[in-house]
């Protein structure tokens, strides 16, 4: 029963290690100064986000390629691809 309880968990520590990472505190020091949670500010709330690219199976690929397009409508940040792709799983998960 002990060797099943830790296999559980380590598989459960497994599947969930993205969303553990993923945070709001992540998404506010990389994309705080345009979004919020539940308002537009200079860009769409995350919640509006999320709405709009719920249920797509290209979302996160779409949207990451939306924050790094120098020549769209979204400023150049600063955040590691890595801090992004986190921050976009994070808002599909809202």
């Amino acid at each position: 029963m002990r060797t099943v309880l830790i296999a559980s968990a380590v598989t459960a520590s497994v599947l969930f290690a993205g969303v553990a990472h993923a945070n709001p505190q992540l998404a506010e020091a990389n994309c705080g100064k345009c979004h919020e949670m539940d308002k537009k500010k200079k860009g769409p709330s995350y919640k509006t986000t999320a709405a709009k690219w719920k249920g797509k199976a290209n979302a996160e690929a779409e949207m990451f390629k939306l924050v790094k397009d120098k020549d769209g409508d979204h400023p150049e940040i600063k955040a590691k691809d890595d801090d992004i792709k986190t921050v976009i799983k994070w808002i599909l998960t809202l």
